[in-house]
């Protein structure tokens, strides 16, 4: 499948970036018998779904950036032979009461009885724990309904509709700003910003945002495995990475790390930084819609770039702490509070309040965050002596910090002002300062670090920060929703439902398709972009 062009190699597929969709794409397409070559600017593939250890002579091997896995599919896992081990967390989630920290909502997998209680002792309403239940059921049975669909090629929108089976939900959902099915389900504002969070991880909006970007945000991340639950990957989040690797390395794709590409032709050629040049018949992108603009219009063309929405709104703060921290609610074990989702300040008026001040200008006071403690599923990351101490990892994402706050900043001094609103934060709900915990490392230097917008924009290449390439789309055609899903990418111009747009991963270049998180059901650990773009190209390519 690879045939000489002149002095140049021309490749069935060339892909742009090595993240863990590019790996899903690769391995795909190598399986499937074409020549693929993956080149990355890094010296690692993996992306942001990588492992590292940040502190010298501290045996803890993180995952930095991307930390837990919903919306990977078992077909996926399967198609490529993937190794690897996802633990489910008995913990779905831990939220203090802001004004009363000494009481909170342990939403407990394994004890139905125990969490009620803890809903009726923070809310002071018997009834708001059968309410939240019956939300999330209703909720369930949207995700059985779409997670299917996301490896198959984009459905109508009626016929989800139909599946799903509740007009009224779908209307919440989809039609309506996600604030108003929140306060119609829930009674209390502890548990509406429970529910509202998964609206606003890594998407700057408010609950009553009309754009129902919050909306889009909602559904992705409560349809994973058909069920919403978030995995935690054993080994870290590079341990996914490297079986992806393996299997597109395996399958016969060739990768290339320090390779980094400047210019994409939309005829199928791409020009690397020290002049080589590489033909390909389709060039998949894993890299943001955004920075394809920019490398084709390196080659010429006007850059759509403008046209692009793209802002991260999140800060990531990395910790490991000589043990957990107590907290003020004497009713739960740390143990259980950090296992599962530790809420912080993320109250429906909080999420709003923050919201409306990061809209202003000024990092929110307090700043809403979640956490969570990967060590406490899979101690594997942590090295003997670290787990004989009791030592712990702690990932905390903090909310509403856009890439405006930050831009045009001197970056220590910005990522050290986040730091700070997010420990803050952190310490109004704990019963002692979450620094007294932090562990050292041999020279005396706090296991700690915050990575903003700008060090995913400077280290990854993400544009704005944006972890999921830009403003994310519905997974399905039809009512209007198929809007932004580019023209059709197939070479024989297959018309407006051609393989590329069928998949979703169409751009404006018939011979370049996206792969990455920016593809139409990207974002998210999921490889779905890149297995959707695998699907269009050989469907391309055997035209």
């Amino acid at each position: 499948m690879t045939r000489s062009s002149g002095p140049h190699t021309l490749h069935d597929v060339v892909i742009v970036g090595g993240g863990h969709n590019a790996l899903v794409a690769a391995a795909y397409l190598a399986q499937a018998g074409r020549s693929v070559l993956v080149l990355e600017r890094l010296g690692h593939v993996g992306g942001a779904a990588v492992s590292e250890r940040p502190w010298a002579g501290v045996d803890a091997r993180i995952s930095r950036y991307s930390y837990l896995v919903s919306l990977l599919p078992a077909s996926i896992v399967r198609d490529l032979g993937l190794e690897i081990t996802l633990r489910r967390r008995r913990i779905s989630s831990y939220t203090p009461d802001p004004g009363s920290p000494e009481h909170g909502v342990l939403i407990d997998h394994g004890d139905a009885s125990g969490t009620a209680a803890s809903f009726a002792r923070a809310t002071g309403d018997r009834a708001e724990a059968a309410r939240y239940a019956a939300l999330s059921a209703r909720v369930g049975a949207v995700a059985r309904a779409v997670f299917p669909t996301l490896t198959q090629p984009l459905p109508d929108a009626r016929a989800v509709r139909r599946a799903v089976g509740d007009d009224e939900l779908w209307q919440g959902i989809v039609d309506r700003p996600l604030g108003e099915l929140v306060r119609d389900s829930v009674g209390s504002d502890l548990v509406r910003g429970i529910v509202m969070t998964d609206g606003l991880i890594g998407t700057f909006a408010s609950s009553d945002d009309a754009s129902l970007r919050q909306n889009r945000c909602f559904l992705y991340h409560v349809i994973g495995g058909g069920t919403g639950d978030w995995d935690v990957p054993v080994g870290g989040m590079g341990s996914v990475t490297d079986a992806l690797r393996d299997a597109a390395v395996r399958a016969g794709a060739t990768l290339r790390v320090n390779a980094e590409v400047v210019v994409v032709s939309p005829d199928g050629e791409v020009t690397l930084a020290d002049g080589e040049r590489v033909a390909a018949r389709l060039v998949l992108s894993g890299v943001g819609p955004a920075v394809l603009d920019r490398l084709v219009s390196a080659d010429g063309d006007e850059p759509d770039a403008a046209a692009r929405e793209v802002e991260g709104a999140q800060v990531k703060v990395n910790m490991l702490l000589r043990r957990l921290p107590r907290l003020r609610d004497h009713e739960v074990d740390p143990a259980s509070a950090f296992a599962g989702t530790f809420h912080v300040n993320e109250t429906l008026t909080q999420l709003d309040s923050a919201y409306a001040e990061a809209a202003s200008g000024r990092i929110p006071s307090p700043l809403p965050a979640e956490i969570y403690c990967h060590s406490l599923t899979d101690p594997t990351i942590l090295g003997s002596d670290l787990r004989s101490e009791g030592a712990q990892t702690l990932t905390l994402f903090g909310l509403h910090a856009p890439h405006r706050l930050v831009t045009g900043r001197d970056p220590d001094a910005s990522r050290a002002e986040l730091l700070a609103a997010a420990q803050a934060s952190l310490d109004s709900v704990l019963a002692e300062p979450i620094e007294d915990v932090i562990y050292r490392a041999p020279d005396g230097t706090p296991c700690l670090e915050a990575r903003s917008t700008l060090d995913l924009q400077d280290s990854l290449g993400m544009a704005a920060g944006d972890i999921f390439h830009g403003p994310l789309s519905w997974p399905w055609l039809g009512d209007d929703s198929d809007a932004g899903g580019g023209v059709d990418g197939g070479v024989d111009g297959g018309g407006s439902r051609g393989p590329a747009v069928r998949w979703g991963v169409a751009t404006e270049h018939p011979r370049v398709l996206l792969c990455g998180a920016g593809a139409r059901r990207g974002g998210g650990v999921s490889g779905l972009g890149g297995q959707n773009a695998a699907m269009a190209a050989l469907e391309i390519l055997d035209r």
